[in-house]
């Protein structure tokens, strides 16, 4: 063990964490705010705990002075997409950022491990602004479909209680699940249009409801109470119709209309 401040060392794993987490998170949002497709799911991240750095580190027979280029996933991200072929889309983005260097892949789906452990990583190269300086950081980026990280959650807690040497009944029962977890996936990925397509109107139609109810606030604001309790009623009449679709997008183009009006009026 050395002497070295092990808080101090962390500080820019951690910076590189919070970093990359917002801007995934924020490539979804945009995504979605640009009405496209966003293979993003969700994103969590992680900074190695200092006895898995050990650990990892006497496995692999890495000096402790050179554990920033030895041990890669000190800073670790995790990227969770729907379906199998989000993966590749998600790294085709992330091949193409300015804001880091991928330094190499690993295709852990085509190419599983013994156990079932599917998921593909990327090991990319990204520079933090310190206190100190810029500051180069590896991290690993895994991007993984929802069963393959709920079967690796499950299979990596199971693995720290039995410290790596699983009995053979719960090993074939992991193996087991895991090609289950992934005829799921493959299941998924044959319907995957009519997926999105549900998915896609489910959330035009939350923004359409979230349109015709801040309007309607807006008349209120413009002083058109009478108006706006009309409106108010027609919608409660057409929430949750089976037609409600088409009616409401109707009812929300005419509540626009007299919007527009009440403000024209309110600047004469």
């Amino acid at each position: 063990m050395d002497g070295r401040d092990w808080g101090k060392f962390l500080i820019p794993y951690e910076q590189a964490v919070e970093e990359l987490k917002v801007k995934f998170k924020s490539m979804r949002v945009e995504m979605k705010k640009r009405e496209e497709y966003s293979p993003i799911e969700f994103v969590t991240g992680r900074v190695k705990r200092v006895s898995s750095i050990l650990e990892k580190a006497k496995r692999l027979s890495v000096p402790m002075e050179k554990l920033e280029e030895g041990i890669e996933d000190i800073a670790g991200i995790r990227i969770m997409c729907q379906f199998v072929a989000d993966i590749e889309q998600m790294a085709d983005l992330i091949r193409a950022r300015k804001d880091m260097k991928v330094l190499y892949e690993k295709d852990y789906i085509k190419n599983y491990k013994p156990s079932g452990y599917r998921s593909y990583h990327m090991i990319v190269e990204y520079m933090v602004q310190t206190a100190l300086g810029m500051k180069k950081i590896l991290a690993e980026i895994q991007l993984r479909t929802l069963s393959m990280n709920f079967w690796a959650t499950i299979e990596h807690s199971l693995s720290y209680k039995f410290r790596g040497n699983l009995p053979e009944h719960i090993r074939e029962r992991l193996q087991s699940a895991a090609e289950a977890s992934f005829k799921l996936d493959e299941e998924m990925s044959q319907i995957r249009e009519e997926i999105v397509e549900a998915q896609k109107l489910f959330e035009d139609q939350s923004s359409l409801v979230s349109q015709v109810l801040n309007d309607i606030q807006q008349l209120y604001f413009y002083n058109r109470a009478k108006e706006a309790q009309q409106f108010q009623n027609r919608f409660s009449e057409l929430w949750g119709s089976e037609d409600d679709p088409w009616r409401l997008r109707e009812l929300s183009e005419q509540i626009g209309a007299a919007l527009v009006l009440a403000k024209k009026e309110n600047r004469s």
